[in-house]
């Protein structure tokens, strides 16, 4: 039973051992990516060389094959061609791309190979995978993007004998045996040294630009031949270069933070440009209504030159006169502030005339006095043969007659009050009168006192007359707040 169990266990182990033999071979999950290159010789490559991309060891060589015609591990187009598989461990380097290359290069003098790789550029597609058949699960790198140089040994053969004698007899064949395959033996020359396809490839870039080269050359020519006359000139520009240079080094902490500030500031430099740009836009029509006003403004502008002409004797007038006239005018700094302090002082006397002549408009009085005017002399006045006359009613009363003292009863006041003080101040006016033709017989004591009565009269008929006048004003301009 122990033995039966245990060989259970040996069995299971070796179905587990072949499982994950198989799922690296193929490149599975989780293993090395697995790459099966062919190459058109792959000799003195051994499984376990290392797989180089930069110098940096990356995976080795998984294992080699040869494509026969009685091979059924092969593809037809892998036919008498070495296919190599390419284990790389560091999954850094994965995927390689369609533009991918690899080359087997010889690592020592005494012929250990490795192959060093590029995986290609990220933009171009990855590698297909084979999905059955030989190399089922690695990714095929086909023939044309691998170069199997000749290796040093090899070459230093030809010197000794009998491959010197060999290679003489392959040389005089080599006509005959490749009489119609010179295309195929180009490629494998090509693919032989890599640098023959790129030299090949330049010079067919170049023969594509002939032209322009041959413009190129005549161009240098016309553009060198000015510097070739300033050599000086372009000596002390290196020159100075160099110095702005040795400058520029000693801040290349500063210019390395400008540098590293440059992002930042773009970021917010956008919006202005943003806006800048809808600004643009947005005044394009104007300038283009400038561009057309432009000839009418030149015009403008050109008339304008005489007129500037002219217009300078004019100033240079206006500053002799304004120069000459410098005196006369401080002269006046003492009457403008006279005329300062009028205006202050006048200011009450403006504003109460302000508001007369406001009530005046408001109420219409200025219009109903002209019409009064108007309508009055038309209705007064008359014409005959004689001329114009006036037409008058006489009243005839007590108050008629022309006197040059004051009547009782003849005074025409606005108030019962003021006139009554008058009437007294008329009366007391008329008791003196008669008093008058005494004059001469008055002692000077006397006159005196009648003056000193008069004035007190006055002042009270002056100081009794304020109210009406008060009434009048309050009627024209209103009442005061």
């Amino acid at each position: 039973m122990r033995r039966l169990a245990l060989i259970v266990a040996v069995l299971l182990a070796g179905a587990a051992a072949a499982a994950i033999a198989t799922a690296a071979g193929q490149g599975g999950a989780g293993g090395a990516y697995k790459v099966r290159a062919i190459f058109d010789d792959a000799s003195f490559a051994v499984p376990g060389e290392q797989v180089r991309i930069a110098g940096a060891p990356v995976g080795a060589i998984a294992s080699l094959d040869v494509c026969t015609a009685n091979s059924t591990r092969c593809t037809p187009d892998t036919m008498n061609k070495a296919a190599v598989t390419l284990a790389i461990d560091d999954s850094r380097f994965t995927p390689f791309h369609a533009d991918a290359t690899c080359a087997i290069r010889p690592q020592s003098l005494i012929g250990e190979m490795y192959v060093d790789c590029n995986p290609g550029t990220a933009g171009a597609p990855s590698l297909s995978r084979i999905e059955n058949g030989p190399g089922a699960g690695t990714y095929y790198l086909p023939v044309a993007r691998t170069h199997s140089p000749v290796d040093f040994d090899i070459q230093q053969d030809i010197f000794r004998e009998p491959v010197a004698q060999r290679l003489a007899i392959i040389l005089n064949e080599l006509g005959t045996g490749l009489a119609a395959r010179g295309s195929d033996l180009n490629a494998v020359i090509h693919r032989a040294d890599p640098a023959l396809g790129y030299t090949d490839q330049v010079l067919k870039i170049l023969a594509g630009q002939n032209q322009a080269l041959a413009k190129l050359a005549s161009d240098s020519a016309t553009v060198l031949t000015p510097l070739a006359q300033q050599r000086r000139a372009l000596a002390d520009f290196i020159v100075q270069a160099n110095t702005t240079a040795v400058a520029s080094a000693t801040r290349a902490r500063d210019i390395s933070r400008s540098i590293q500030l440059l992002p930042s500031f773009l970021r917010q430099l956008r919006p202005l440009m943003v806006d800048l740009g809808s600004l643009a836009d947005q005044g394009t029509p104007l300038a283009s209504e400038l561009g057309t006003s432009a000839a009418a403004l030149g015009r403008e502008f050109t008339e304008l030159t005489p007129f500037a002409r002219a217009a300078r004797n004019a100033l240079i007038d206006l500053g002799n006169t304004a120069q000459k006239s410098q005196g006369p005018l401080v002269a006046t700094i003492p009457l403008a502030h006279r005329l300062k302090a009028l205006g202050t002082q006048l200011g009450p006397t403006a504003t109460q005339l302000d508001k007369l002549t406001a009530s005046l408009n408001q109420t219409g009085a200025i219009a109903q006095l002209m019409a009064v005017l108007f309508y009055g002399t038309t209705a007064a006045n008359g014409f005959d043969s004689l001329g114009h006359y006036v037409r008058d009613e006489l009243l005839v009363s007590d108050c008629t007659g022309y006197t040059t003292s004051p009547v009782p009863g003849c005074s025409a006041r606005f108030s019962r009050g003021a006139a009554a003080a008058a009437d007294r101040t008329a009366a007391a006016a008329t008791a003196a009168v008669p008093a008058a033709a005494a004059t001469a017989a008055v002692p000077p004591a006397a006159r005196a006192a009648v003056r000193k009565a008069a004035a007190a009269a006055g002042a009270s008929l002056a100081r009794t007359a304020t109210v009406p006048l008060q009434q009048l004003l309050d009627y024209l301009i209103g009442a005061r707040r």
